[in-house]
């Protein structure tokens, strides 16, 4: 998460002055079609517990969220959705990879 910074103006004494913030724009969600997602398992930083990753997910964050919450309701685990990628507690790569070619991502 990054922070509101404000654009050109450090400091105004004007009391009504408005400060201008650089939001970061989110990308428009791609087709599934055009989607190029890569499934992946990984062990380190998780106390050696097993998640599947899926990666390269453009688009909106509550997209992915949906996306992210569909796969963990049809793997039936628990997970997270958030900067891009989804985790899918345990090794589900064969069927989330089934499932994503299923819904017409590649």
């Amino acid at each position: 998460m990054s922070k509101k910074r404000p654009v050109g103006v450090v400091y105004s004494t004007n009391p009504d002055f408005e400060y201008l913030y650089d939001e970061p724009s989110e990308a428009a969600t791609l087709p599934p079609q055009q989607q190029r997602l890569k499934v992946s398992v990984e062990r380190g930083h998780r106390a050696g517990k097993t998640v599947t990753l899926v990666r390269g997910f453009v688009g909106t964050d509550d997209d992915l969220q949906q996306l992210g919450r569909w796969l963990k309701s049809q793997c039936g685990v628990g997970g997270s959705a958030k900067d891009g990628e989804i985790i899918v507690q345990g090794d589900h790569r064969q069927r989330v990879v089934e499932l994503l070619r299923s819904k017409g991502y590649n």
